[in-house]
């Protein structure tokens, strides 16, 4: 079934159509906020905010390691052994 010739010219001519798409194409294209933009600072959101959680759970374990470090000896010897391979 083809698009008749007459229906394609009376939509071009409606004007609440035409305006209603040349919104719809300046705001996904053209505006400084358009939505291609928009869903890609989103996506860059989302994985900056799981960088966050991955470097705090990192900052975590490690201060927990630097007090016990500091409050016992054992520890502090078996980890100077392990990482700078020192003898007793």
């Amino acid at each position: 079934m083809k698009f008749p010739k007459a229906i394609f010219i009376k939509l071009l001519k409606n004007k609440y159509l035409l305006t209603s798409l040349a919104f719809i194409l300046y705001i996904t294209i053209f505006s400084q906020n358009n939505l291609i933009e928009r869903f890609s600072a989103i996506h860059e959101l989302k994985k900056l905010e799981s960088q966050k959680e991955y470097y705090l759970k990192i900052i975590k374990d490690n201060t927990e390691k630097i007090k016990e470090l500091k409050t016992d000896q054992a520890h502090l010897e078996k980890f100077a052994r392990e990482e700078y391979l020192m003898k007793k």
